[in-house]
């Protein structure tokens, strides 16, 4: 049985089609139930319909500050849908502790650095000031800190001189398109343990000229 996943977006969803591709595939683990956004004019929206995959809006704004009344409606939709896991792609909303544990070890995120360097708002920018030669992705766990959850994969792309952050941020896009498929595949297919603040995988991995890891096979 594939695992049942709703993508959280607000924007134009690249993730989410790299997710909904992915999956596509008849011996991908996952099947994609539900793309849900906060914003009604969110482009990824269009674009999940035309991959067939249906579509939730839950306007944020109506909301205001009180984020368990958001949840509480959110967590009615997953549940309408029988969701199993999250991808969080883009997603532009707070959530609370309460929602966070509820999910803990079943939802994922996506951040442009190589966690944990470079956490929260401008990571391109930080990574170009701090002038590190790597840059990167990291899949990680949702904890109720921002970006300090258990490491999934990471993938890592080099740092040029002169670079601005939109050059930085799209080399590190493609790696993104990689490794969150990747490592959506280890979770539903259930190799990934965690071991407190670390996550496991189950099996061998392999080695490849690209510098991701882990790689499995």
């Amino acid at each position: 049985m594939k695992r049942r996943v709703a993508i959280l977006i607000s924007g134009r969803g690249s993730n989410m089609a790299a997710l909904i591709e992915a999956a596509k595939a008849a011996d991908f683990p996952a099947e994609i139930a539900v793309v849900i956004s906060n914003r009604a004019d969110a482009a990824g929206l269009e674009r999940a319909r035309a991959s067939g995959i249906a579509t939730e809006i839950i306007p944020s704004k109506p909301f205001g500050k009180d984020f368990a009344a958001f949840e509480k409606v959110l967590d009615e939709k997953l549940g309408q849908r029988r969701v199993e896991l999250i991808c969080l792609g883009g997603f532009m909303r707070l959530f609370t502790a309460e929602f966070v544990q509820r999910w803990y070890g079943r939802m994922l995120n996506i951040h442009p650095s190589l966690l944990p360097s470079f956490p929260g708002l401008d990571p391109h920018g930080q990574a170009l000031r701090a002038g590190v030669k790597i840059s990167g992705a990291t899949v990680h766990f949702v904890t109720p800190e921002t970006d300090a959850g258990p490491i999934v994969m990471q993938g890592a792309v080099p740092v040029h001189d002169g670079d601005t952050t939109e050059a930085l941020s799209e080399r590190i896009l493609a790696v993104e398109h990689r490794i969150y498929p990747e490592a959506l595949r280890l979770l539903a297919s259930g190799r990934l343990k965690l071991e407190g603040d670390l996550c496991r995988i189950d099996g061998e991995t392999a080695d490849g000229p690209f510098l991701i890891s882990p790689r499995p096979k």
